[in-house]
């Protein structure tokens, strides 16, 4: 095999998992070549030549992987993870193992599935690419504080960020998606592909990152403390139970979304605190990143037929 690994020296706790992964999976004859960013050098310049390599592998946090897929969107090359961020969410919505052996063996199966990205476009026509979720507003504040102290509270550092903003920015929200216009008033809105996020919590019911659409997610409350409930029963979800989110949130669907708000608010994308704020536009790339999965994630996210079978 001919594998490229992209890792980014700055994610996670800089452990070199990545390294472990590569002893474990070379094998006679493979060409493997390492290339590395510390955020200074772009990715679309590591992957320019991404097509003559079997399949390539992104090594860091949620925002690498999203800049990596985002990159090679739609060109058919499977991206292998290895999670080496302070949260991997997207690893764990695939079900992806976090050793590096077991990773290894990963790629050996050579199990791939096409997911969704979402593409936000900034007012100056700036672009940029994630695969869980973006927002702007109370998440923007969240991951920026948590930033400081990923390294010595790992993900828990999130809900310190949220614990210490109980007031965030008020604002009114105009949403103009698909088929509708909605007038809204909260804190923040999300936009949602893949829908769990820190100790498994679903942020909406079901998780559907294959669809084509986006859950749009408005926290329409005045302060932090009026998402209590909406967290509690997304915690319960975890039992099956599925209870409503109460008034806390909105939800609504679409496959492509403009976002404005009185005031402008920071926007975030895949953990990623950008310097840009409202408004902006974002929209779904169906089927758009190749990710290599284990069967479990096949058999989670494969449509079933008439017969319960994955198909």
């Amino acid at each position: 095999m001919k594998v490229l690994v992209i890792n980014n020296l700055l994610s996670g706790y800089g452990e070199g998992a990545v390294y472990d992964y590569i002893r474990s999976m070379a094998q006679d004859g493979d060409v493997i070549e390492l290339r590395v960013t510390d955020g200074t050098t772009p990715l679309r310049q590591l992957l320019s030549d991404a097509a003559e390599f079997d399949f390539v592998v992104a090594s860091g946090g949620d925002g690498t992987v999203a800049g990596v897929a985002y990159e090679l969107a739609g060109s058919g090359i499977p991206i292998q993870i290895i999670p080496a961020g302070t949260a991997n969410l997207l690893a764990m919505n695939l079900l992806l193992p976090n050793e590096p052996h077991a990773l290894a063996k990963l790629a050996d199966a050579q199990l791939a599935m096409d997911f969704d990205l979402g593409e936000i476009e900034t007012q100056d026509g700036s672009r940029f690419g994630f695969s869980i979720m973006a927002g702007a507003g109370y998440d923007a504040i969240i991951m920026k504080d948590a930033a400081a102290a990923k390294r010595m509270l790992g993900e828990w550092a999130y809900f310190k960020a949220a614990l210490t903003n109980p007031t965030p920015q008020f604002a009114h929200f105009t949403l103009e998606m698909d088929d509708k216009t909605v007038e809204t008033e909260g804190v923040g809105v999300l936009l949602i592909n893949f829908s769990r996020i820190q100790f498994d919590i679903a942020v909406v019911h079901e998780n559907l990152p294959r669809d084509g659409m986006f859950d749009v997610v408005v926290m329409r409350t005045r302060d932090a403390w009026g998402l209590i409930p909406a967290f509690i029963a997304c915690v319960l979800d975890r039992d099956g139970s599925f209870p409503d989110r109460g008034d806390g949130i909105e939800v609504y669907r679409t496959s492509a979304i403009r976002i404005q708000s009185d005031p402008p608010l920071s926007i975030q994308y895949d953990g990623e605190v950008s310097t840009y704020t409202t408004p902006f536009t974002a929209r779904v790339i169906p089927g758009a990143a190749r990710f290599m999965v284990t069967q479990e994630a096949i058999n989670l996210f494969e449509p079933a037929d008439d017969d319960g079978q994955s198909r």
